[in-house]
Formats: C-alpha cells, sequence, structure tokens
C-alpha cells in the first residue's frame, strides 16, 4: 500500500493529517467529496399532466405488465436530452422498452437546483406499464392508493 496524506480528509475534519491511505481509498474518498458537492439541492420536478408514455395497443390487449427503468438527462430548462437517455433496466419486452423510450422525448421538468440556480442532472425514472384490472406485478405496493386504518 502507498501511504499517503490526504489533504482533502484533513480539511474537511474527518481524519488527522498524517492519515495513511491507499490509493484506491483516495480514489473512492475523492469520488465521495464530487458526488456530494454536484448533488443538487432539488431534485428535478415532473411538469406533465399525465405520463406521456404510450402503452403497445397489442400488449395491452393482452394484458402484458412490466417496468422499465431509463436513465434521463434532464438540462438546466428542464428538457430531457433524448440522445442521452438509455434503458438502465429492460422490461425484457423490447415493445416495452422502446415506448418508454419514445415516451421520455415528451417529458417536461422544472430543473434541479443548486444554490438557486438550474443545473443539469441525470438521474433513474421509472416507467410502469399496467393494465387496468389486473392484479398488481410483485413489489408494486408503491403503486396501490393506500387505505387508511381505522
Amino acid at each position: 500500500m502507498i501511504c499517503r496524506a490526504v489533504r482533502l480528509i484533513a480539511v474537511t475534519g474527518f481524519l488527522g493529517t498524517s492519515a495513511c491511505i491507499g490509493e484506491k481509498e483516495t480514489k473512492v474518498i475523492k469520488e465521495t467529496f464530487e458526488a456530494i458537492e454536484r448533488r443538487p439541492d432539488s431534485l428535478p420536478m415532473m411538469l406533465n399532466r399525465r405520463p406521456p408514455f404510450q402503452y403497445p395497443a397489442a400488449l395491452l390487449s393482452k394484458k402484458v405488465q412490466a417496468n422499465v427503468t431509463l436513465r434521463i438527462h434532464v438540462d438546466s430548462t428542464g428538457r430531457v436530452v433524448p440522445e442521452s437517455t438509455t434503458v438502465f433496466e429492460s422490461s425484457q419486452i423490447p415493445e416495452l422498452d422502446s415506448a418508454a423510450l419514445r415516451g421520455a422525448r415528451e417529458l417536461r421538468f422544472a430543473p434541479a437546483k443548486k444554490r438557486e440556480q438550474p443545473i443539469s442532472v441525470s438521474l433513474l425514472f421509472p416507467v410502469f406499464f399496467r393494465a387496468p384490472g389486473e392484479a398488481p406485478l410483485p413489489g408494486d405496493t408503491i403503486l396501490r392508493p393506500s387505505v387508511p386504518r381505522p
């Protein structure tokens, strides 16, 4: 292990100036502090009244249900940068993945902010394809309305 004093850590007060850590640990600490510095004070807020995702008619008639998670980049004006949108977690149904990607182009947001200034951010955006009247998928508790308990 290469031993070095880490000024970044010493300045923040986490460790003394004589802290000795390896290159791998130094890289992790540096990346952590950079991520904290980039973290927005507020996240983007979706402005669309209705989600712009079109359920493919053939799959809806067959009552096919699935989730797609997109990685989207929202610029400082609140627009999704289409060429940056990718499928982060596939539904394993190409038609639903494609429908999610198409719909993402229509998403509009109030931008994220850092120190009151609009900033661009990348985030994961889940898209839920559910057939009306069908049983929920496992893990869908977040999508069901809560029932007040007496």
